[in-house]
């Protein structure tokens, strides 16, 4: 690795992890999707959206509170409202990533094309909104 990549990596170590993360994670979440939609098939993809965001926000939180954002929480009391709020703020996307799945897919189009152009879409919108709450709201350093 060249010095500049390395001084580069030293300087945006935790967003390089978080889009690093982040292609994994959306890559188990396609994975989850296409298997639920083939395991529940119909119509809506509330269902294998809702299945999917569950695997995947569970890979994610435990892939951020580890390399991303090195948690150093520790008490039982600080973990569950680190994962409360990590949760809660997927959450608010997963409605986010419902509305516009339903808006892009469900009503204008039947499967196909469209429905993977819409998920890339969606997957963009939910990952900077994502990164936003954990960096202002879940993992956010404490002033010394």
């Amino acid at each position: 690795m060249s010095k500049k990549l390395k001084k580069l990596f030293r300087e945006k170590r935790e967003l390089v992890l978080y889009i690093f993360f982040g292609g994994l994670t959306t890559a188990v979440g396609y994975g989850s999707y296409w298997f639920f939609r083939w395991l529940i098939s119909g119509e809506s993809t509330i269902v294998p959206n809702t299945l999917k965001w569950i695997c995947a926000v569970t890979f994610a939180y435990l892939t951020n509170r580890k390399w991303v954002f090195e948690s150093k929480q520790t008490r039982p009391s600080a973990l569950i409202r680190e994962a409360a709020l990590f949760y809660g703020g997927r959450l608010l996307t997963l409605g986010v990533d419902i509305i516009l799945m339903v808006l892009l897919v469900d009503l204008p189009q039947k499967y196909g094309l469209w429905e993977l152009f819409a998920l890339i879409i969606v997957s963009v919108v939910v990952l900077v909104l994502n990164y936003i709450i954990s960096k202002l709201f879940v993992f956010r350093k404490k002033k010394k």
